[in-house]
């Protein structure tokens, strides 16, 4: 899960939504990581490059520095191909776009041989990760600088996680026995997905491995990028996978975490320099009550 660090001002394409420092020519991109982040991001995408070249190529960029010098003396860099077409984040999504998004997420998530998948380490950011993350959030965050109806929703949320929610003693820590392996792209950006009229292509894979595909849908479905700046039909769009029954189980779950996750990185948005429209963590607290109570949200 990537959060927006959108910076102000009216950019276009892909550099409006990214968080990283992207050097766009005509014909590649140069990706620069964060120091501070360490290898891992810039390792997973590396990885997962490579695989895609190997079992779905075209569908990513290809990397154009497969052999980089064994150290760095500057930030730690990719260089790739540059694909055409332009971020679904933001557009209106009709059938065609929906339908193309879902093709090229199937793709991502049945790429791999199962004996390939079964020895890529689990993405980053997956359950176990992300119920962590919320209650590190929980320990250094006064609740009375959230707002109220943040602050219920929080409150609810929190004892949902605890108790019969994925932070709960006997739930599983990572992918369920039941549920297959997929592999994950990691980030459920919308931005992240390129539409060039026909078919949908992916970038941004640091935060990738091997996941499965309710997490994965519930990532993309519950991005504050489905609703911000323009929603689309989340209910249409996890039409188009045919779940198994242990998979549409789970969903509802995974996205219900992810609500609540986000409802944290939302809760304290800087005022002075907002990365979303006032009122988006209120809404975001409406949608995770909407979630616990089973009414499912739009």
């Amino acid at each position: 899960m990537t959060t927006d660090r959108t910076p102000p001002g009216p950019p276009s394409g892909a550099a409006r939504w990214h968080t990283h420092d992207l050097t766009l020519h005509p014909d590649r991109v140069v990706k620069r990581f964060r120091a501070a982040e360490g290898p891992g991001p810039r390792a997973r995408e590396r990885r997962a490059l490579t695989l895609l070249a190997a079992h779905a190529p075209g569908l990513a960029p290809t990397l154009l520095d497969p052999h980089p010098p064994p150290t760095d003396t500057g930030p730690p860099t990719l260089v790739m191909s540059r694909l055409p077409g332009a971020p679904l984040r933001g557009r209106p999504l009709g059938a065609r776009e929906l339908s193309a998004w879902a093709r090229a997420v199937e793709t991502v998530h049945t790429a791999l041989p199962p004996a390939e998948l079964a020895r890529v380490p689990l993405r980053h950011g997956h359950q176990r990760e992300t119920v962590e993350r919320v209650r590190a959030w929980r320990a250094r965050t006064p609740e009375e600088t959230l707002s109220p109806p943040v602050r219920r929703a929080v409150r609810a949320g929190l004892a949902w996680l605890d108790t019969t929610g994925p932070g709960a003693p006997d739930a599983p820590p990572g992918i369920p026995p039941d549920v297959p392996a997929v592999f994950g792209a990691g980030d459920g950006n919308s931005a992240n997905y390129l539409w060039d009229g026909h078919r949908v292509r992916v970038v941004d894979f640091e935060e990738s491995g091997r996941s499965d595909r309710a997490y994965e849908l519930a990532e993309i479905v519950e991005h504050i990028a489905a609703r911000v700046p323009r929603p689309f039909d989340t209910t249409a769009f996890l039409r188009r996978f045919p779940l198994t029954p242990a998979e549409a189980t789970r969903l509802p779950a995974c996205r219900t975490l992810l609500a609540l996750t986000w409802l944290t990185l939302l809760a304290h948005d800087d005022p002075t320099r907002p990365r979303n429209p006032p009122g988006t963590a209120e809404a975001q607290a409406h949608r995770l009550r909407r979630l616990l109570d089973g009414d499912g949200a739009p």
